[in-house]
């Protein structure tokens, strides 16, 4: 309410003219970090945001204890190469990760079960370093056609392993 003219008042107790601000700058995605539509579709290696992603981590470290792993293999690279191929599959559906996309991608590999020879020498430099090195996480990550991460578990190990590995 304004106060009449006539009626004294303290200095400090006056109304204030209001600042006006300008209207903001548009925004632009310009830092590494920024999420871009998109700017990385049909960018190889460029992977596929999805919703809570770093539950996928969380996820394989239960995995860790079943994995069937060989001399010369680290459970670190299984699981960051395990996880990436997981968020890729759950990307498809448009959906955070769930347990069965990592077990997926664990049977497609032979993680999880008695591998054959020819297996383990196709999975073994794919996965090698996986944990310290981004590219062979995303090497990892579309090793495998969209038929095969759209497959349950259960058809994938009912399956030959280069039927699932092979785009058709």
């Amino acid at each position: 309410m304004t106060q009449p003219s006539f009626a004294p008042i303290a200095l400090e107790d006056e109304v204030r003219p209001s600042y006006r601000l300008e209207p903001p700058a548009p925004w632009r995605a310009s830092r590494p970090a920024d999420l871009r539509p998109g700017v990385r579709a049909g960018v190889v290696g460029g992977g596929v945001p999805g919703p809570d992603q770093g539950y996928a981590l969380h996820l394989a470290s239960r995995f860790r204890d079943r994995l069937m792993l060989l001399p010369g293999e680290h459970a670190e690279d299984v699981i960051a190469g395990a996880s990436t191929l997981a968020l890729r599959r759950a990307a498809l559906y448009g959906r955070a990760p769930v347990s069965s996309d990592l077990e997926l991608a664990l049977t497609v590999f032979g993680y999880l079960g008695d591998a054959p020879g020819d297996l383990v020498e196709h999975r073994r430099p794919l996965f090698a370093g996986a944990a310290h090195d981004y590219s062979r996480q995303r090497a990892v990550a579309e090793a495998l056609p969209d038929e095969t991460l759209r497959s349950s578990p259960a058809a994938v190990r009912a399956t030959d392993w280069r039927r699932l590995v092979e785009p058709t």
